[in-house]
């Protein structure tokens, strides 16, 4: 069974808890502190494999988590930190969050941290300086990313197959590969996509049969909607048209058109076309066809084949392979462009941004509570204590060194104040 879009609920590990403890030795009067840091909560990490070729597992695995990290303890004892979770996912595959693609699997073995572990707390033996010596605050462990993850593979492929139903892909796949697609005479016999490899003089070439394109596909018309983002991902189309078309030119505008009308890049995309079952038609009819195809396809490299008697498939064959190494060639060096435009534009505003943070006051319903936003005090808010007093307190003292506290009180906040960080609430209370 081939699935290509699933949904999956994905939760990293927690950090564990810092411990307050203190040193208790026969001699040692007043030891100090020895509260050892939680430990990273597991990362969950996809990696792209070629021996997977669906998603059809997380159908039935919806939820992947990974291991939370232990709480430190006493002695300095650091907490174990929660082993990662590998998931293998087929080569091709794009990952979503709220829409947006954070991660693209296009290589063998290649791994993407999909959600991060939360850091693991300060146990109190962190927070002993000179002028605190016995300090009882311990941070906690904070809550790995959790989200519900989008899955999309996207077919690997060197050449897709194109054209109306019944147009001989499936049979043009079967000849040149050792791929077993269905074969009938009738429309969407395809169902799904088939991978076969055609191998061609020294080289081969990896081949996607997609199910038949039907005008209306792009807006969700057929089987074509469903199936026509893997046609993103070949480096060429061969586009395959029935030679007994009554209006072949038409049929290619059409066929053309649905491929536009869902990515203008493919319009751009290296073609090769080909008019098939061309075995018992005379000549003068199948340079009629070609030129018709000619009139519409200007520049366009169009051959005559018929797949049962093997006849014009080198041709094509050839034809693709020259078309890919062009393709690839031309993909590499617009890579390497793309890394020099990137390296050459990094700045410094992201840490900018983390480091900044904003205070708003809000009115809701006559109740009043100031808001404050920011990367790095939210961070801070997470791992605090709110039940122990100590820790309340540092997290006050990291918003005066902050600047936050001057910028509470500017905007009319006071001692019984209540402040809202994240999914924490406290009171001002400054000190």
């Amino acid at each position: 069974m081939f699935v290509d879009t699933a949904k999956v609920f994905i939760t990293a590990g927690k950090g564990g808890d810092g411990a307050v403890s203190f040193r208790h030795e026969i001699y040692v009067d007043k030891g100090g502190p020895d509260g050892g840091d939680g430990g990273k909560g597991g990362d969950v990490i996809f990696v792209a494999s070629e021996n997977v070729n669906t998603l059809l597992d997380f159908r039935y695995k919806p939820e992947l988590k990974g291991s939370d990290g232990q709480n430190g303890s006493k002695r300095d004892r650091h907490g174990r930190s929660g082993e990662a979770l590998y998931v293998k996912v087929p080569m091709g595959t794009v990952v979503k969050k709220d829409g947006e693609i954070i991660a693209d699997l296009t290589e063998d073995g290649q791994e993407v941290v999909i959600a991060k572990g939360g850091d693991g707390g300060f146990g109190n033996a962190h927070f002993k300086s000179s002028i605190r010596q016995t300090p009882r605050i311990a941070e906690k462990g904070e809550l790995g990313d959790t989200f519900e993850a989008e899955l999309e593979l996207k077919l690997l492929a060197d050449v897709g197959l194109v054209g109306f139903p019944n147009a001989g892909k499936s049979t043009f796949l079967s000849v040149v590969s050792n791929a077993r697609p269905e074969i009938a005479n009738y429309a969407f016999t395809t169902l799904s996509p088939n991978l076969g490899v055609a191998d061609i003089d020294d080289g081969s070439l990896l081949i996607a049969d997609l199910p038949g394109l039907i005008e209306g596909a792009s807006e969700g018309k057929g089987l074509g909607d469903a199936f026509l983002r893997h046609i993103e991902r070949t480096a060429v189309l061969l586009h395959l048209i029935d030679v007994y078309t009554d209006d072949i030119a038409t049929a290619y505008q059409t066929i053309r058109k649905e491929l536009e009308s869902y990515n203008v890049e493919l319009n751009d995309r290296p073609e090769v076309i080909a008019l098939t079952k061309i075995d018992g038609l005379d000549e003068d009819i199948i340079q009629m066809q070609i030129d018709a195809v000619k009139a519409v396809a200007k520049n366009a490299e169009v051959y005559a084949i018929s797949s049962s008697a093997h006849k014009g498939i080198k041709e094509v064959l050839r034809a693709l392979r020259h078309k890919v190494l062009e393709a690839r060639k031309i993909a590499a060096e617009d890579d390497i462009e793309a890394d020099d435009e990137e390296f050459e534009t990094i700045t410094l505003g992201q840490n900018q941004i983390a480091e900044g943070w904003t205070v708003e006051k809000i009115v809701e319903d006559g109740h009043e509570y100031f808001k404050v936003v920011g990367d790095k005090i939210e961070k801070f808010a997470r791992r605090t204590q709110f039940d122990n007093f100590e820790g309340v307190n540092r997290l006050r003292d990291i918003m005066k060194k902050m600047g936050i506290s001057h910028e509470l009180r500017r905007k009319g906040a006071e001692g019984d104040s209540e402040i809202h960080i994240g999914d924490s609430e406290f009171t001002f209370l400054e000190q």
